[in-house]
């Protein structure tokens, strides 16, 4: 095991994985052949927990933990037999984000079938994670300073006293809520409660073991004089990642450095900022004076990277710009008009041949006469040919079913304001042998009888030529 291992591997992962890694070298199994089985493990529980049901979360709770079992064997493997190789090393690093952000998705998706969107929670965390490990690759490419460490602060004074207590070594380890803990966090959670529950914990989680770590940095990053090497200062700014256009503006970076200074983290994190709250406080952020905004990011980028990254909190630059990159992603994600873009149980579809639909609640259908109605989404198709009612660009409609109970000849779709300002709601005539019928996931009420009637659809002639015909 290593020494920096946190609690839970190390008490609970490393000991028995260790006799896993002997029986993989006596079958002449190799570290990356047994990353790789940890990738798969970790994507069959991603499909486990896409599935939404109770089942499939306590299994992909149990494969998370298996995968996790099995990335730490891989290590002691090529410990045990002496297999080191700089591709062994990326791909474990990199399988390792894989393996998190697939699981991720695929608690979204099955939170998704069961009728909870949380594909915002789940953008979010991933956006936290990387964050973090942006900020842990920054700190250690810029640790390298001229003369040695630069002397030892206040703050790794105190860190040595601490570390000198022996329970404090532990909980330091845990707040940091490394990979160990924070998937068996995960696989516990996913077991027992929901995938928003998970989510929150998550985020909440992520974000404590972040402030505390990045506070801790900061501290020690202040009390260091040292001028950083001109590989550190160059490695950082290849981790900005700024692209041409602000390498033009900047020259190169070769301007004078100045080791004291806040200039280039604060340039940084204005040029996120001041985007991000743009596109927060607009209404409709697809305008030329987002681009104007945008360019003005750019420029206060381009000051943040004029003179070379040496000074103390210069590290704080590569996290700044993901972090105001990936943010302004998720806010335009979610403020993106598209209803409907998640997986849903019910709909619309052709099924030898049949229309399957569902009951209404209050929310799914026009308001008015039709409330209470029937309704049903735009679905996936199997086998064959498919069809599907003509849409405004904006969503996929919501049907509801008219006024009459017994009458199945008309059909209104609804859809937002913007799209009925444009010729919605429509009708779609039902003639046979076509059939509707309720979905059999749903009960149906109390004293009312399952219908079924038989119609050829006629697609309505404002479709448009486009859509595809029975």
């Amino acid at each position: 095991m290593k020494s920096r291992d946190g609690f839970f591997t190390t008490f609970f992962i490393s000991p028995y994985s260790r006799y896993l890694a002997r029986w993989c070298a006596r079958r002449g199994l190799t570290p990356n052949q047994v990353t790789t089985a940890s990738l798969i493990t970790a994507l069959i529980a991603a499909g486990c927990a896409a599935t939404g049901t109770r089942g499939g979360f306590v299994a992909a709770g149990v494969l998370l933990l298996l995968s996790f079992v099995l990335d730490c064997t891989d290590g002691q493997l090529a410990r045990y037999s002496l297999q080191y190789s700089t591709l062994g090393a990326w791909l474990d690093a990199t399988f390792d984000r894989a393996k998190e952000y697939a699981y991720y998705a695929g608690l979204a998706l099955g939170a998704a079938r069961g009728g909870d969107d949380v594909w915002a929670l789940a953008l979010g965390a991933m956006i936290l994670q990387t964050c973090r490990h942006v900020v842990d690759f920054a700190f250690n490419e810029g640790s390298e300073f001229e003369g040695g460490g630069g002397g030892a602060g206040p703050a790794v004074g105190l860190s040595d006293r601490l570390d000198r207590v022996g329970w404090t070594v532990w909980a330091r380890r845990m707040i940091v809520l490394p990979i160990g803990e924070r998937w068996a966090m995960i696989a516990v959670l996913t077991a027992l409660t929901t995938p928003r529950i998970v989510f929150y914990a998550l985020l909440v989680g992520c974000a404590l073991a972040a402030c505390y770590t990045t506070a801790g940095r900061v501290l020690r990053s202040r009390t260091r004089r040292a001028r950083r090497t001109d590989r550190a200062a160059r490695a950082l700014a290849d981790l900005a990642d700024y692209g041409p256009l602000v390498e033009l503006l900047t020259g190169g970076g070769r301007g004078r450095a100045r080791t004291g200074s806040l200039l280039a983290p604060a340039m940084a994190f204005l040029s996120s900022a001041v985007l991000l709250v743009w596109v927060i406080s607009q209404p409709d952020p697809a305008s030329w004076l987002t681009v104007g905004v945008a360019v003005c990011s750019a420029l206060l980028a381009a000051a943040a990277l004029a003179r070379p990254l040496k000074g103390a909190l210069d590290w704080l630059v590569p996290p700044f710009f993901r972090a105001g990159e990936y943010l302004v992603v998720l806010v335009l994600a979610a403020r993106a008009d598209a209803h409907g873009r998640c997986p849903r149980r019910s709909g619309w579809s052709r099924r030898s041949p049949t229309i399957t639909t569902t009951r209404s609640t209050a929310s799914a259908v026009a308001p008015g006469p039709h409330r209470g109605g029937w309704s049903g989404r735009p679905a996936g198709t199997k086998g064959g040919s498919s069809w599907s009612p003509s849409s405004p660009p904006c969503c996929p409609p919501q049907v509801s079913r008219s006024r009459s109970r017994h009458s199945l000849g008309s059909w209104r779709c609804w859809c937002s304001p913007r799209a009925s300002a444009s010729g919605w709601p429509r009708t779609i005539t039902v003639h046979p042998p076509y059939t509707m019928k309720e979905n059999p996931h749903d009960r149906p009420r109390a004293g009312r009888r399952r219908r079924t009637a038989s119609a050829p659809l006629h697609r309505h002639p404002a479709q448009g030529a486009g859509a595809g015909g029975p």
